[in-house]
């Protein structure tokens, strides 16, 4: 068990020094490339913040723990509502100027539902699986339409003066990315083995360790992205990559784990409980930020309720494991 714990602190400290040094290689590579800020923002900053739930998810799968997988992609997409922009909000309040996010948040709506109608009969197949990685694929398509489409989007300005502030020679920005990648996988590994070892010494279900220790350590990375960028004034870099993370983490990581390790059968609190509190949760996040009569806006009370709703659900997962 100490060697278990031991694992998952030097795993999730590896896990976010290496996906922040991977998300500013592979960003500023792409900047060398000549690829628009607004593309960087959308697409290669958007996969890099959730290459910690896809790394993790595909060893989970590939070391035949599916479950551990589904509850880190589920348990991310609520830990980024709640807790990021719970947290975000709470220190500077959030509003949405950006058409793009605006766009995106109906979209993410539609990838929840989607998702939900595939676990209905409680089975994750290896169609069903490459059918979301489709939609991966067609979502980028439709960010790289986009991006090019409104290059003068508030989106697309905050990008800017996000390359701009970090900006490095093309040596050093290949030198992290590779690095920052090789690390992310071992740490992924190290994670892993912890959540799993501990889940199986407590008597929990790996979708618990998912949902909770691992959910909440790869979502480390949109938390401080999100938090820098809020205090920054980049209000719609804060919300957008908690957007665009939770549509990477339905199609993507989801999409990855089904296809290594189909699903026969799905516990069905996946459905009953995580998918309906993630669902509540991105519609709440509609509401808020859609800005149905002028700019989004979360403010902090809001923040207070996601954060609150957040203990909440914590306390039934609590209730869950113990009845277990």
């Amino acid at each position: 068990m100490l060697w278990a714990s031991l694992a998952i602190v030097a795993g999730l400290g590896l896990l976010v020094w290496s996906a922040d040094r991977f998300i500013e290689g592979a960003a500023a590579t792409a900047n060398h490339a000549g690829m628009p800020p607004l593309l960087i923002g959308m697409i290669i900053v958007g996969f890099g913040t959730s290459a910690p739930e896809m790394v993790v998810s595909a060893i989970a799968a590939l070391d035949a723990n599916p479950e551990l997988a589904l509850g880190n992609a589920v348990g991310s997409n609520i830990v980024n509502v709640a807790v990021i922009l719970g947290v975000t909000a709470l220190i500077a309040p959030i509003t949405v100027h950006s058409s793009i996010v605006r766009k995106e948040l109906p979209l993410l709506l539609v990838i929840g539902l989607a998702t939900g109608a595939l676990f209905w009969d409680g089975s994750l197949t290896q169609p069903e699986a490459i059918a979301l990685l489709v939609g991966f694929f067609g979502l980028i398509g439709w960010s790289v339409f986009t991006g090019l489409q409104q290059r003068g989007d508030t989106l697309a300005q905050e990008a800017e003066q996000e390359l701009s502030a970090h900006s490095m020679p093309l040596g050093k920005a290949v030198f992290w990315l590779i690095l920052g990648l090789v690390i992310l996988m071992i740490s992924s590994r190290i994670l892993v083995w912890g959540a799993v070892t501990i889940a199986q010494s407590l008597g929990v279900s790996d979708l618990i360790i998912g949902l909770t220790i691992v959910a909440l350590g790869t979502s480390l990375p949109e938390l401080a992205a999100s938090i820098m960028a809020a205090r920054k004034g980049e209000h719609d870099i804060a919300i957008g990559n908690v957007v665009g993370s939770n549509m990477f983490n339905l199609l993507a990581v989801v999409g990855i784990a089904g296809v290594i390790h189909p699903i026969n059968a799905l516990s069905p609190e996946i459905l009953n409980r995580d998918w309906l509190v993630m669902m509540a949760l991105t519609v709440a996040l509609f509401v808020m930020a859609y800005g149905f009569r002028g700019p989004g806006r979360i403010n902090r009370a809001e923040a207070v309720i996601l954060l609150l709703a957040y203990g909440a659900y914590n306390v039934w997962l609590v209730g869950s494991a113990t009845q277990s």
